[in-house]
């Protein structure tokens, strides 16, 4: 099971990763159409209608790929105060709990951005002539990478391997 579980990560590093490019490759398109739409406002006298649909697009990419990544490094928001007051057992419990949460989370991610991707793929986002689905896209693809991270986490702790790259040692999982 333990290889399983290496094998497994080994794939999700790249994953992750190329979620990373993804994500810091359209923070930089969405920059560098923003700066083309104030470009176009403020010197050609012509501003250009699509730029900020596809920034407000982009941004749901990078925020959720990034997001994603950052729940599989334990890079995420959390309230660690009450975890330098227990023992190893009881921090490997709170943090299955959490892992189990953000399942959930993931979870719904992923149902409700596809209902909302049905309810809308109809439809069309005016400035860009695509379908209203398509801006669901993103969370569909985050919220399922929510869960598969997740899932890794426990199946790390289940194994007895480190889930946070980047952990803080008296945090008890690094």
């Amino acid at each position: 099971m333990r290889k399983f579980v290496e094998g497994l990560s080994a794939v999700l590093d790249r994953v992750a990763m190329l979620s990373l490019w993804i994500a810091g490759l359209g923070l930089v398109l969405m920059t560098a159409f923003i700066a083309w739409q104030v470009f176009g406002r403020f010197v050609l006298n012509d501003t250009p209608t699509w730029t900020e649909t596809s920034s407000i697009l982009i941004m749901g990419w990078f925020l959720l790929l990034g997001a994603a990544a950052g729940i599989r490094e334990g890079n995420h928001l959390s309230f660690d105060v009450l975890l330098y007051l227990l023992n190893d057992r009881a921090k490997k419990i709170l943090f299955t709990i959490s892992d189990f949460v953000v399942i959930a989370f993931g979870c719904g991610m992923f149902g409700y951005g596809i209902q909302l991707a049905d309810k809308t793929w109809q439809s069309t986002i005016p400035n860009l002539g695509v379908s209203g689905g398509i801006a669901f896209l993103a969370l569909i693809t985050g919220g399922a990478l929510v869960v598969i991270y997740s899932v890794e986490r426990l199946l790390r702790r289940a194994v007895g391997l480190p889930t946070f790259r980047f952990a803080d040692k008296t945090a008890g999982e690094g």
